[in-house]
């Protein structure tokens, strides 16, 4: 199975710079112009897809909805790949976050592991959640060519866990309206290559 996974275009939050997690924000203007351009683009240079799937949010949605009108392929929401919940964090641009939760902030919190800002998800849990959504696509799409609409966070969790592992994985970063192309199948014993390293720390 091929899956290519785009980031949903650019949001206000987006644009100013703010944690919006699961924060149900749509697309500015500037997003759904360049989610046009890359669907024409989509449909000039690549293969046909099979399946177009998208998170439930609504970025998510605008974006997948603007792909489907030039694709012709419904939408089929996936709950598995929605954007990691940063809790308190959520809305708030760095410099504020900061300001607001000094003692969170000094912690590095958003870059730990197995915690993360009250009321948010861990890293750990959204690379379990994630993990298990990819399981699922490859045990029931098998050859098939998917495009997934998703998010930031998602798009690291899948580039780590199938292709390049956790070693750059704060630092890599898929823009809005960007592409990454992975290839996943059950041999040898499923589509995981990569476990983040087990090191209890940041």
């Amino acid at each position: 199975m091929e899956l290519v996974v785009i980031r949903h275009g650019e949001t206000q939050a987006n644009a100013e710079g703010r944690y919006q997690g699961a924060l149900d924000i749509g697309l500015n203007e500037s997003g759904q112009r360049h989610i046009a351009r890359l669907a024409d683009e989509v449909v000039a240079t690549q293969a046909p897809f099979d399946r177009l799937l998208a998170s439930p949010l609504l970025r998510t949605r605008e974006s997948a909805a603007i792909l489907s009108r030039q694709l012709g392929l419904p939408v089929e929401l996936v709950p598995a790949f929605r954007e990691r919940d940063v809790g308190l964090f959520e809305g708030l641009t760095q410099v504020e976050a900061r300001t607001r939760y000094p003692e969170l902030w000094a912690r590095n919190i958003t870059r730990r592991w197995a915690e993360a800002p009250p009321g948010g998800e861990t890293i750990d849990e959204v690379i379990a959640r994630v993990s298990q959504g990819l399981t699922e696509l490859v045990s029931t799409m098998q050859g098939e060519r998917i495009l997934l609409v998703a998010y930031g966070v998602v798009a690291k969790v899948i580039r780590a866990v199938t292709i390049a592992g956790f070693d750059d994985f704060f630092e890599w970063q898929l823009p809005n309206g960007g592409m990454l192309s992975v290839r996943l199948s059950l041999a040898d014993g499923g589509p995981l290559r990569f476990s983040r390293p087990l090191d209890g720390g940041d």
